[in-house]
């Protein structure tokens, strides 16, 4: 790969909900560069917004002294992120992974988080430790609108 092809940006914030809004923005300007279309925007904004909230309330159980990490590359036409937290982790990664399953369901979770963002996405991998903190992997190919108009 040609390192002038990639570019790349880490963000660290305060595992507060109030804060998810602001990693969404935050990625989704980082990916313009690419001219996504909408659609692909509303598709990043809403797999950070649902990795990010997975961190704060399962990883963290809104323990505002976590922190969330997420790292992004860009490399020709395709973004990767990274999302990591120190949190929990996951007793259960394969139930977890299930669609409706949610371990807060006081809170009217939807259990449909990691599916979101595995449909979303052209890649979805989650990788999680119990005590050391869940990490989730995602690529999306971005067709730049230009390349739609020509």
């Amino acid at each position: 790969m040609n390192e002038n092809n990639r570019n790349f940006m880490t963000l660290q914030f305060a595992a507060k909900s109030e804060n998810e809004s602001f990693a969404r923005v935050t990625v989704a300007a980082f990916v313009s560069q690419l001219d996504p279309t909408m659609d692909e925007i509303t598709d990043l904004k809403t797999v950070v917004s649902e990795a990010v909230t997975n961190s704060i309330i399962h990883g963290y159980e809104e323990n505002s002294e976590g922190i969330v990490t997420i790292s992004a590359w860009i490399e020709e036409d395709t973004v990767t992120l990274l999302i990591e937290d120190k949190g929990r982790g996951i007793e259960d990664l394969e139930l977890a992974k299930q669609p409706l399953f949610t371990s807060k369901p006081e809170l009217e979770r939807s259990g449909m988080g990691f599916t979101i963002m595995e449909n979303f996405m052209d890649e979805f991998d989650v990788a999680s430790e119990v005590g050391g903190g869940t990490s989730i992997r995602m690529k999306k190919r971005i067709v730049s609108k230009k390349a739609l108009y020509n």
